[in-house]
């Protein structure tokens, strides 16, 4: 395997310190179970303690921390028209997407051989490829055996609601702190556009009337895991034209009934993937206008920005997928748990992480005294750990910032497809990672050839590798100073 990690020793020398902080600056250690030593001010100290290691649930732990889904629950009891699940599928990155099903057996031995080979490993989820509260016996026979090896890993579901009332009491008994919800409607006119049929009470349903029993069950189930001090994320799928103005009132919704946070995301409606929407030629939404839908919620429920649409077999950081590294026939038939690799990264991480809060506060503060007008959208390639480690052309996603009079802010993702292979550029790929970056100012990278700068330039896009291993926010204020004449070193013009 190819994992990136370090050789561990049993000495605590300085000099086997110095190289672990060394990896994790660099972008290779990208966490275990440590956490930032600073909870933020606004939060209770309950609630950090459970989204400080968790990627999904805490946008500056998704710097450090990895999650794995395990492919146990493929039974599913909706139909939805921008799903098609894909077993035996290993090219295609979105959910509902595995390349083999585990039995709860195979799912422990694959958790493990992950867990000793990825320190940063925190989270270990069931997002299907169907539904884990309507696969039941296998989510729940799959939480126990991983939780009686791995006591500190966390544990989180995904559902689309219509049997998670069932089953609450159960997962608050497991101590199951995190479940994430999809809900696209509120409204069952709407949801008969999106949902044809949905299994419930053993009888199927269609139209609107499947929607209102969907509508239903997942409200009841949202306020039944808010009662018992569960963590809920709201996913909904952003689908122009049918749900996309309607999923304000769906924030507002999920908000006053307890939701964590909620997760905006694109529709994927690649004719390739075989769904409905893909197959009728239903357009997904431009970043920009994803963007903008999340600006008019940012007085809502509080948003998830970071979110990658995960297969639900990922394995590795938010943004990667090392899950064809772990396939079962890559893995030992026995296997047993090592805790020493997670262990020996827990203070050198949160010393790190401790370093790059003070880092980004100083940054936020600068920008912030440049003035009341500017601001600055900003890509970054990054493999991790909150600092610009990754090369322009091996970039496969760039990471969105926005530097204002207000702060600097995380606002999103961009995939692309990575422009250089082997040495070598191609024209074409180049031209659609430009396209990619439409509104963008800035690209920061860690190296980036002449010739693709100068395409970028053509495109009104400024890239620059001057700020190596910098952390992130740390190189946007800098380049932010510069942009509005303000001395990075005293804040004024």
């Amino acid at each position: 395997m190819t994992a990136s990690m370090i050789s561990l020793d049993s000495s605590a020398s300085a000099k086997t310190s110095d190289r672990r902080l060394a990896t994790a600056k660099s972008g290779s250690c990208k966490s275990s179970s440590c956490g930032s030593p600073a909870k933020p001010d606004d939060m209770d100290a309950a609630i950090w303690k459970k989204i400080k290691d968790h990627p999904c649930y805490s946008e500056e732990a998704h710097h450090y921390f990895a999650r794995m889904h395990v492919a146990v629950a493929p039974a599913c009891n909706i139909q939805c028209n921008y799903c098609n699940r894909k077993y035996d599928c290993a090219n295609e990155s979105r959910p509902g997407v595995v390349s083999e099903k585990l039995t709860p057996e195979q799912a422990l031995r694959k958790v493990i051989s992950v867990a000793n080979e990825v320190p940063q490993l925190s989270v270990v989820g069931i997002a299907g490829p169907g539904d884990a509260c309507y696969d039941w016996k296998r989510t729940k026979a799959t939480f126990e055996k991983v939780a009686a090896q791995i006591p500190d890993i966390k544990l989180c579901i995904s559902t689309n609601g219509l049997a998670l009332p069932d089953h609450v009491d159960e997962l608050a008994s497991m101590n199951v702190d995190h479940v994430t919800i999809t809900i696209n409607m509120v409204d069952p006119q709407i949801g008969a556009k999106i949902y044809p049929w949905v299994f419930y009470d053993h009888r199927r349903y269609t139209g609107i009337e499947a929607a209102e029993i969907l509508h239903k069950r997942q409200m009841l189930g949202l306020e039944m895991l808010a009662a018992r001090g569960i963590l809920i994320k709201v996913n909904s799928v952003m689908i122009p034209g049918v749900n996309d103005e309607h999923l304000i009132e769906v924030n507002r919704w999920v908000k006053e009934r307890g939701a964590f946070l909620h997760n905006v995301m694109p529709l994927i409606s690649d004719p390739a993937h075989g769904t409905h929407y893909g197959l009728t030629g239903q357009r997904a939404p431009r970043a920009i206008e994803l963007k903008a839908l999340q600006g008019r919620l940012e007085n809502g429920a509080k948003l998830m920005r970071h979110c990658r649409q995960c297969r639900a077999d990922a394995v590795g950081l938010l943004g990667e997928d090392r899950g064809q590294e772990f396939m079962l026939d890559h893995i030992p038939d026995a296997v047993s748990y090592d805790d020493r690799n997670r262990a020996a990264y827990h203070e050198v991480v949160a010393r790190e992480r401790g370093n790059h809060a003070a880092a980004k506060s100083e940054a936020i503060e600068m920008v912030k005294a440049a003035g009341p007008d500017g601001s600055l959208h900003v890509a970054v390639a990054t493999k991790g750990g909150g600092r610009i480690n990754e090369h322009f052309g091996h970039a496969k996603e760039f990471q969105i910032y926005e530097a204002s009079p207000r702060g600097i802010a995380f606002v999103g993702h961009r995939k692309v497809e990575q422009y250089c292979r082997g040495g070598w550029g191609d024209d074409a790929t180049l031209d659609g990672v430009i396209v990619a970056l439409e509104g963008i100012d800035i690209v920061l990278c860690a190296k980036i050839g002449d010739c693709p700068k100068r395409r970028l330039a053509d495109a009104g896009i400024r890239a620059m590798d001057s700020y190596t291993y910098e952390y992130i926010e740390t190189a946007i204020s800098m380049v932010y100073a510069a942009q509005f004449g303000v001395d990075p070193l005293t804040g004024t013009a």
